[in-house]
């Protein structure tokens, strides 16, 4: 298992936005995302190098947790209450859009490929400065794993 902390504020997956190039249309990310992803990926590229770390083969299981920065403008208590969990961030946008901006940015830096994440964890709280982690375990499947799954097909 590896853990990585990237001291940045993460932004979520916007929805593209598309261009007209002559006949053809050009999707690309909006700034904010584009520029989340490429600063994520240069952090994410030094820690990675720090480590030591490999690429994983095979199926993996990536942990997210993304801490949004508490709203300046909420009161004393109400700040107290979200740095100890009591108040969650249940307002947009959604951990699954974190989760997709932190996963491509991560492509070809943690994992080849998010396509090999076969199990997701995802969690947003609050923080007193935004940061995310990232924890990944390679997925070792047992000969009784392996029997379930053919029986299951």
């Amino acid at each position: 298992m590896t853990i990585f902390k990237f001291d940045i504020e993460p932004v979520a997956q916007a929805r593209p936005r598309a261009a007209r190039i002559g006949n053809s249309i050009r999707m690309y990310d909006p700034k904010k995302t584009a520029n989340f992803k490429t600063d994520l990926r240069m952090m994410a590229q030094i820690a990675a190098r720090g480590k030591h770390y490999k690429l994983l083969d095979g199926g993996l299981d990536v942990s997210i947790n993304v801490f949004r920065p508490i709203p300046k403008s909420w009161s004393l208590k109400k700040r107290t209450e979200a740095a100890s969990g009591l108040i969650l961030p249940t307002t947009k946008p959604d951990i699954s859009n974190y989760i997709k901006s932190i996963e491509d940015a991560l492509n070809g830096v943690l994992w080849h490929d998010d396509n090999a994440t076969v199990d997701i964890h995802g969690k947003k709280r609050y923080a007193e400065t935004g940061y995310l982690t990232v924890e990944i375990k390679k997925i070792e499947v047992s000969n009784n794993e392996n029997i379930l799954q053919h029986l299951c097909e």
